[in-house]
């Protein structure tokens, strides 16, 4: 590649994806390195339990030598994130599919809205054109801020919130997670490679619980496509 298409590549990255380690944004993230238009990563801290997710973030931009920074919103989580069960230790995580009631209770107030904030004020300070971020269709029955209409509504103010118009897209919204899978597989990426992705709840810093919401709903996507999920799991009854 001689200097000017390189020059060209460069200018080619106009997008930051939010990167959160799990499966989803994994694949995304996969998907746009495939197209050559992924700039960096943005990742939160929001006091969650489950911050293994963001020792999978740190493996896998360096693996491709992607640009990435951390975020840390625990100020923020302190006074508007703490309702949560998962940003309170002291509450267990409820178990069972993501269509339960209980798993309302894993609803982090506002935090889309907070992260495409930021993620849309770093597009325009970086001269982006696009923030993406991997919403989809598992998460519409409890998590207002993944559905359709707040993604549209967010699309709007992203184009007029600054002199510099920020596209923004969620191209998973309406795929279930084993879409999400089938997705990757048309651009390369083995079950393999979802060993660096972080989904359960808890905060285990070994193995996912295998019965919370966010593991039903993963490992059932893993069936779904006939694939044994690479992550370790406790034993059932643990």
């Amino acid at each position: 590649m001689n200097a000017t298409e390189t020059q060209q590549a460069i200018d080619a990255r106009d997008t930051v994806i939010i990167y959160s380690g799990g499966m989803d944004s994994y694949t995304l993230l996969r998907e746009e390195l495939s197209k050559g238009r992924l700039h960096s990563s943005l990742s939160f801290n929001y006091g969650q339990r489950h911050l293994r997710e963001l020792n999978c973030v740190a493996r896998v931009c360096s693996q491709f030598s992607l640009p990435f920074s951390f975020i840390d919103l625990r100020a923020v989580a302190a006074v508007a994130m703490h309702r949560s069960v998962l940003t309170v230790t002291q509450r267990d995580i409820p178990v069972g599919h993501y269509a339960a009631d209980n798993m309302k209770e894993t609803v982090v107030p506002n935090r889309n809205m907070i992260m495409l904030s930021i993620a849309i004020a770093y597009a325009v300070s970086h001269q982006l054109k696009r923030v993406v971020f991997g919403a989809h269709a598992g998460d519409h029955t409890i998590y207002p801020d993944c559905r359709p209409e707040f993604v549209q509504t967010m699309r709007v103010l992203a184009q007029q919130a600054n002199w510099h118009p920020i596209e923004l897209e969620a191209p998973y919204l309406h795929f279930t997670k084993g879409e999400i899978l089938l997705q990757g597989m048309t651009f390369g990426v083995e079950r393999e490679d979802y060993k660096d992705t972080w989904t359960c709840y808890k905060g285990d810093s070994t193995h996912a619980c295998g019965v919370c919401g966010s593991c039903t709903e993963r490992l059932e996507a893993f069936a779904s496509v006939g694939w044994t999920d690479p992550i370790p799991y406790l034993p059932k009854g643990k």
